[in-house]
This record gives C-alpha cells, sequence and structure tokens, in this order.
C-alpha cells in the first residue's frame, strides 16, 4: 500500500507518520514536495536553502519516486504531504494511484499554533482551500478517501487508529501508540525549525480539553475564511 496522508501545517501530521513509521510494515517519506514547492512558489520559508538543497526541485521526479516499487524491507509506505504545497506545477493525476486519507483540525487552533512560528500567515500558507480541492477532486473521480480529525486521534489515540486502520484494510499495531524521542530517519532537514515538541514527545499528547484559543481580530478572520473548507471535510470523518 502506499498511503498518502494530506494535512494542512500545525495539524498532528508530524505524529501520525511517527506512528506508522514505527510499524515494521512501513516505510516513510516526509512531505516529498516541499522543495518543488519553494522553488516554484520563490518563497522564503525557514531553512529555505537547505530544503531546496534536499529534495529534488522537480516535482515529475517526485511523483516517479512515490510510485516507484516499494523496498522489500517493507509491505508499505506513508506518504506526509502538505496540502499547501500542491499549487499550478505540482502534478495531481497520481493521486488516483494510492490510497488517499486526509487529516483536518479546526482552523482556530491551525492558526493560533501556526502563527507562533510563521509571520503574517495567509489563508493559501494553512492549506485548508487546497485541502478541500484535492479531497473533491479524488471525489469527481470517483473515490472517497478517508478523513480523520486530530481531536479524534487525541482524544483516545488507540481506538482512533484502530479504526482508521480498519478502513484502510490494516491490522493495527501496538507499536503504532509509541515512538523513541528525539526524531525518525524520515525527518525532513525542516525538523529542526517546525518538529521540537515531537521530537520530545515519546507518543500522543493529551487531548485538546482547552476551549479554542482567542485569537486577534486577523488571526481570527483568517481561521473564519478557513472553516467553511474544514466543515466540508468533517462531514466525511470517521468517528471512532
Amino acid at each position: 500500500m502506499r498511503l498518502a496522508v494530506w494535512s494542512g501545517p500545525r495539524n498532528l501530521s508530524t505524529a501520525l507518520m511517527y506512528a506508522f513509521a514505527n510499524r515494521v510494515d512501513f516505510s516513510a517519506v516526509d512531505e516529498p514536495f516541499y522543495a518543488a514547492y519553494l522553488k516554484l512558489s520563490g518563497l522564503k520559508h525557514p531553512m529555505v536553502q537547505e530544503i531546496l538543497a534536499s529534495q529534488t526541485q522537480d516535482p515529475a521526479e517526485v511523483v516517479k519516486a512515490l510510485l516507484a516499487p516499494i523496498g522489500a524491507s517493507h509491505r508499505h509506505m506513508y506518504h506526509k504531504h502538505m496540502t499547501q504545497h500542491m499549487i499550478p506545477g505540482i502534478p495531481r493525476d497520481w493521486m488516483r494511484e494510492v490510497e488517499n486519507v486526509f487529516l483536518i483540525r479546526h482552523p482556530m487552533r491551525v492558526v493560533a499554533s501556526f502563527a507562533r512560528k510563521y509571520q503574517n500567515p495567509t489563508l493559501a500558507d494553512l492549506g485548508f482551500l487546497q485541502q478541500e480541492s484535492l479531497f473533491e477532486g479524488l471525489r469527481a473521480q470517483g473515490q472517497t478517501p478517508l478523513v480523520i480529525d486530530s481531536a479524534d486521534i487525541l482524544l483516545n489515540p488507540e481506538r482512533a487508529l484502530r479504526r482508521l486502520c480498519a478502513a484502510l484494510g490494516l491490522g493495527f499495531d501496538p507499536a503504532m501508540l509509541s515512538w523513541p524521542a528525539g526524531g525518525m530517519s524520515c525527518d525532513g532537514i525542516w525538523a529542526a525549525h517546525w518538529y521540537g515538541a515531537v521530537h520530545r514527545s515519546t507518543g500522543f499528547s493529551a487531548a485538546e480539553a482547552e476551549p479554542l484559543p482567542d485569537l486577534p481580530d486577523h488571526l481570527k478572520a483568517l481561521a473564519d475564511q478557513a472553516m467553511p473548507a474544514y466543515d466540508a471535510l468533517a462531514q466525511f470523518c470517521l468517528r471512532p
């Protein structure tokens, strides 16, 4: 199985990658289109030069690698994708050839977390509209991808991951619930900037029991713009 998981930033995506990468039957690749996205967009993200040097910048080469035969040491491959990377120039037709899962999180929480790491975020940076577009594109081709909410994973990781694995036709592996602190070999070079919390972790964090964060007006407006896209996918969510 080639499992492509589509998320925006600050959305439990690295922890979920670690959960699957910790299985003996999975290998993982971290944000394979990141360098191509930066090259095409011209954006100056943190560590931009290091990222451009660490990956191929050719989207066609990325697709070729994603669809290449999976190595003999693993039966399955996990792709961690950021939906905001899928700009014009990044192909989408290959998505029909993989299993697709969409990981969502409430926009208020995403905006609050992202704004702590990235100044003056825009709606395009957050990936919500792109996530809905990718989802609807697959539905138009007859595939209804799975959707899972990060809040449900944090509320009860084992229950949520059992449900996800069952929906994928996979057996659940208890190794998905914990991992060694300090990162994994699948991490992209940008982990030094973005992955501090998950590198300190050895499993999923506690459920988000606190109320939705208070945001200044400009960030609240950004979250409000993202809500329709979040709601559109939430109606398809797997519920533990």
